[in-house]
């Protein structure tokens, strides 16, 4: 039997951290303008033509307006409340479809090798990205402030007992106290690319000496193969960014930093990684587009890279 002691350690956590304070009948600040607003110009209507048109037809300018106005402060789409789904869309409307990698507000020419396009370069407004560089130490650098990765696998911590959860949760918490600098921990799930690892055990398989280990390494193969094509296998990717500010020595402090996550991490039981230039650049690669298998190993070209084409090889 379980002792008392032993207890499996229990935390409330609100769900609605980040729901905004209400100020009046359940309304939060930017509701109640948005229908104060819309009150006072349906006011302002009335005054100025209420006297001058049939109530109908006065009701029939004021519904929708009322409607609209409700609609917006109270209606949420795609997570977003309906105003700032509105503002994005306007802007996406608005905003140029093309955009080009530029360090200055005049994009550079386009290579000879480069296919034609209807757009001129010198219409194509400049693609500003938020890490502007990425070094070989892994430092990407956002501007104002430097950020490194640190790749971290999780804890079952369901298996344990109650003392160890509790061990746990108190070596994770004072990992959080001792933070001095905003850090964003992203868990994300994302497709396990199975083909390419059959095609390697396959390919490792032909030259094994042992017949016998050869065929199982094979049928390992072939069956990671049947799985790709039956299932959609996901799997669970924690990345931990820290950040660092100051014009000297930062770089040195973002990765001491990383270091520091990583080793405090670790005592949890988690296996911890601090992500080099290639690394960092492959996690932010498939952080864009997370449906598709894609394999972090093969090293890219970080942001500060000159790429080359055929027949501008200087």
């Amino acid at each position: 039997m379980r002792d008392s002691d032993d207890a499996t350690p229990r935390a409330r956590i609100p769900a609605d951290v980040d729901t905004p304070d209400k100020i009046v009948y359940g309304l939060t600040a930017r509701q109640l303008a948005i229908l104060v607003v819309a009150g006072v110009i349906g006011y302002g209507i009335f005054r100025a033509v209420g006297t001058l048109l049939p109530q109908p037809v006065l009701f029939a300018i004021l519904t929708p307006l009322a409607g609209a106005a409700v609609v917006l402060a109270l209606g949420r789409r795609d997570g977003l409340s309906m105003d700032a789904w509105l503002l994005s869309a306007i802007r996406h409307t608005r905003g140029p479809k093309r955009l080009a990698p530029a360090t200055s507000a005049r994009p550079p020419a386009v290579p000879g090798w480069a296919p034609d396009t209807d757009t001129p370069a010198a219409t194509v407004p400049p693609l500003r990205l938020p890490a502007t560089a990425i070094s070989d130490a892994g430092v990407i650098d956002t501007g104002p402030q430097a950020v490194a990765l640190v790749a971290c696998t999780t804890v079952n911590i369901g298996l344990r007992t109650g003392d160890e959860q509790n061990a746990l949760i108190g070596a994770y918490g004072r990992w959080l106290n001792s933070l001095s600098s905003p850090v964003q921990i992203v868990i994300s799930a994302q497709r396990v690319d199975l083909s390419s690892h059959a095609q390697r055990i396959a390919d490792t398989a032909d030259t094994l000496a042992n017949p016998a280990l050869a065929e199982a390494a094979q049928d390992y193969a072939e069956f990671l193969d049947d799985l790709a094509v039956r299932r959609d296998p996901l799997w669970r990717t924690v990345t931990i960014a820290v950040t660092a500010r100051g014009e000297k020595g930062r770089d040195t402090e973002v990765l001491r930093r990383a270091e520091h996550a990583a080793s405090a991490l670790s005592a949890l039981g988690a296996q911890t990684a601090v992500l080099d230039g290639d690394r960092a650049t492959a996690v932010l690669t498939c952080a864009v587009d997370p449906y598709t298998p894609t394999d972090v190993t093969w090293p890219r070209a970080r942001p500060d890279a000159v790429i080359t084409g055929p027949g501008d090889r200087t």
